[in-house]
């Protein structure tokens, strides 16, 4: 429960924060830059060295691959059929296509599996989500953000990107069974645990609820893949094409329905994909998860 305080309580402080007027205006790009240069990296540097490599993870990593595809593919179709800007098509390729696989739904999966769940989690999160966000979803970002894509600019925004650097050291380091002492470790856990309560602030900093948003439509065709067209493709594959069973499936499809990823949502902003759209889709889209969560938490138990 403390989570889900944790989760509202940072969301509506940023709205009220936003009424201050010394606050400082270039609030929510600082505490972005910290997100991205501090708390993601010390992330990884905590978990990647100690996850179990082996041929069970794949199911697991697979998801947030299989659903930045799809989100890939439906919106870039959509944006090429209706004539959308490529920022448009970026942002929504970004923020619908990766989940919030981890501030979110690890406390979820941990309330409703357990400390078994919780393994699953963590794979789908580290070697997916955050791989996929720290490589396709920094090209993705570079390549709409520009009016003519430059691979050589893409490269080096990929392997200038803090996180995936720490991410390739932090997989080099278990690779050779290399692990940080417990006192380190204890520094990357709150470091790392930082990312939710100040991604959400920033989040709230910058919500406007604006009833002619030219926005709305676009944030309901978002929400919708994200919260429901997701996790039903995981379902069909993994259960009526695969035909796996159990508990571990039952937390992939759990995954894949969550809010969108907060980080995703801040690197959109940063590359100046439609920011208030970035925005509408965490700030909405935390919410109204926890009822389509529900839904899927219901519909998934006779799997």
């Amino acid at each position: 429960m403390s989570s889900f305080i944790l989760l509202f309580g940072c969301l509506t402080l940023g709205t009220i924060l936003q009424r201050v007027k010394n606050f400082p205006m270039n609030t929510p790009l600082v505490l972005n830059q910290f997100i991205i240069y501090i708390s993601l990296p010390a992330l990884a540097l905590y978990f990647i060295p100690e996850v179990t490599l082996n041929k069970a993870i794949l199911l697991p990593v697979g998801v947030a691959w299989i659903c930045f595809a799809g989100s890939a593919l439906l919106f870039w179709s959509l944006g090429r059929m209706f004539g959308w800007s490529r920022k448009l098509i970026g942002c929504l390729i970004l923020t619908a296509g990766l989940g919030n696989t981890s501030f979110i739904g690890f406390p979820v999966i941990e309330a409703l599996y357990g400390k078994e769940g919780l393994k699953t989690a963590i794979l789908i999160d580290q070697p997916g989500t955050f791989f996929v966000l720290s490589t396709f979803g920094i090209a993705l970002a570079a390549y709409f953000s520009k009016g003519k894509p430059d691979p050589k600019a893409i490269a080096r925004k990929i392997f200038t990107f803090p996180p995936f650097l720490t991410f390739m050291l932090a997989l080099l380091l278990n690779v050779f069974n290399l692990h940080f002492s417990d006192d380190l470790k204890e520094v990357f856990q709150r470091l790392g645990s930082t990312v939710t309560p100040l991604a959400l602030i920033s989040v709230g900093l910058q919500l406007r609820l604006e009833r002619r948003s030219k926005h709305w439509g676009f944030l309901a065709l978002g929400l919708s893949y994200q919260l429901l067209l997701a996790p039903l493709l995981i379902y069909l594959l993994y259960v009526q094409v695969l035909g796996i069973r159990g508990e571990m499936v039952q937390v992939t499809i759990m995954e894949a329905a969550m809010a969108p990823m907060i980080t995703a949502s801040i690197v959109a902003a940063s590359y100046g994909l439609k920011p208030r759209l970035a925005n509408m889709m965490i700030g909405f889209g935390i919410p109204i998860s926890f009822l389509t969560l529900a839904v899927w938490y219901w519909l998934v138990q006779g799997i």
